[in-house]
């Protein structure tokens, strides 16, 4: 009944929009449509591929796979789990695959409607998935938070040391206190000294100092 699956670009089609809508309802609010078109897309693709070579474990890959991106968007928003669980959802996909092209073209699939998912930002509602990891989450004086504001604006020029590794978020340490920052795309290590060199709202950015960086 599926046999039009047989073909590799049709699975690529199936396996993106899947993809698509799965990771779309992670990002914004779409009261669950587009967890169910998700589910459906991929339903089918494990039902025609499926067979006696190939066991439901694939299934219980792509499901840990997509827990964990959940997880981590929720509780570590710090990434690196979020690859591992693409690695789990890609193995699950390509392993029952026909041929080695279809392996390839699934995997890249995962990719596409992982891109393609984040268009629905520019649309719907968004979700506190990994609100941490990006720090969007910025207190306007129309909030009543301009005492914290201009704590924070005070720190600028200062210097200080990071508590773990920024990819690109973390921990540092100013003044013996605390403070959530971004290296803004620069990976830095712990116990590196750090200079802030903007705030916006609560959005702290950091860089290495200059005796650090040409170390």
């Amino acid at each position: 009944m599926l046999e039009w699956l047989n073909a590799a670009p049709v699975g690529f089609l199936v396996v993106t929009l899947g993809t698509m809508f799965l990771l779309g309802e992670l990002m914004v609010r779409a009261r669950g449509i587009f967890a169910l078109l998700g589910m459906g897309l991929m339903s089918m693709y494990f039902i025609h591929h499926l067979n006696g070579d190939v066991g439901t474990w694939v299934i219980v890959f792509y499901v840990v796979g997509l827990a964990l991106i959940i997880f981590d968007g929720n509780v570590t928003s710090e990434g690196t789990i979020s690859i591992i669980g693409i690695v789990f959802m890609i193995i699950g996909l390509a392993v029952p695959a026909p041929t080695l092209i279809y392996s390839i073209l699934v995997a890249m699939g995962v990719f596409v409607g992982a891109l393609l998912a984040l268009l629905f930002l520019k649309v719907f509602p968004h979700r506190n998935m990994w609100s941490k990891m990006v720090l969007k989450d910025q207190l306007t004086s129309e909030k009543g938070y301009n005492s914290m504001n201009e704590d924070y604006k005070e720190l600028v020029g200062k210097k200080g040391k990071t508590l773990n590794p920024f990819r690109p978020t973390g921990t540092v340490e100013i003044d013996n206190k605390p403070y959530s920052a971004t290296s803004g795309g620069q990976w830095i290590p712990a116990e590196t000294e750090i200079e802030v060199i903007s705030v916006d709202g609560t959005r702290i950015l950091v860089k290495k100092t200059e005796e650090t960086a040409s170390e």
